[in-house]
């Protein structure tokens, strides 16, 4: 889990040195066409499943809401600092435990909810409004984290029917058709350093996730979610001494409320699992 923050690290900080060279949804195309060649190991398992109507609209879906997603986050991370992204960023479980209740009638306790509670005041202390201006970025990342808690949540309904491999390749394939349209509307020629940072953005992007992936089947989540507060750690250090980022007080008490909140959550949903 460790590995898997500082890939993502990686991939805040190779996003941020492409910068505003390329036009939002050009860049978060050609991060995901790139990325296709590491999805050829996966080609087996796909040819083996059986794709209903319903596989197909759920990925679909799944598709444009992670894009819309990826694009909100690609702004955010040229109009506010690393550490700011990374810590709002936290709240995506927080929205899908809130889309779970929403959407499937999932019950949710007492405890659970002063834990959204607190979550939701560690967002507040990382934004500050009313203190501070409103950066465009902020409520980028608002909507990113959003749609990203709708991704997942289409994720985790695939996953009962699919093998990972496939509910990953399935969006990361559909991904670039939805972009591609808006991508040639404002086409700008990449630079050779912009393909190869956006290259590697895409091999620590899909790092991440297969190191998360074996998180998960070594440990719990309620012994991984406190590791991903790490992340703060790297993205506010690395935002310090490559991007002359400042050091933020609240970004990170705020993401410690978050991490704190979704922490107990998961911790309380493995013990009444057990119980179960």
């Amino acid at each position: 889990m460790t590995a898997t923050t500082l890939n993502f690290v990686m991939v805040n900080v190779l996003v941020k040195y492409v910068g505003n060279g390329l036009p939002i949804f050009e860049t978060a195309f050609l991060r995901f066409a790139l990325g296709l060649v590491f999805l050829i190991p996966f080609i087996g398992q796909v040819r083996q499943v059986d794709f209903t109507r319903r596989i197909v609209k759920l990925s679909v879906g799944r598709a444009v809401l992670h894009t819309f997603a990826m694009v909100a986050w690609f702004y955010a991370m040229t109009r506010i600092p690393m550490a700011e992204v990374t810590a709002m960023n936290f709240m995506n479980p927080v929205y899908v435990s809130l889309g779970a209740v929403l959407l499937f009638g999932e019950k949710i306790a007492l405890p659970r909810i002063m834990a959204l509670g607190v979550a939701f005041l560690g967002g507040l202390v990382i934004l500050r409004p009313g203190l501070r201006e409103i950066d465009p970025g902020h409520v980028a990342m608002i909507f990113s984290a959003l749609f990203f808690a709708g991704s997942y949540l289409i994720a985790n309904a695939l996953s009962k029917e699919l093998p990972a491999a496939v509910v990953v390749f399935l969006m990361s394939v559909m991904v670039p058709f939805v972009l591609l349209p808006f991508a040639l509307a404002d086409w700008v020629a990449p630079s050779i350093r912009e393909i190869g940072l956006l290259f590697f953005t895409a091999f620590f992007a899909t790092a991440a996730h297969y190191c998360m992936t074996r998180a998960f089947a070594c440990a719990p989540q309620a012994v991984l979610q406190p590791v991903t507060f790490v992340q703060l750690v790297w993205a506010t250090s690395v935002g310090y001494v490559l991007f002359g980022e400042g050091i933020d007080g609240f970004v990170i008490a705020g993401g410690a409320m978050i991490i704190a909140a979704v922490s107990f959550i998961t911790w309380r949903e493995a013990r009444r699992k057990r119980r179960a």
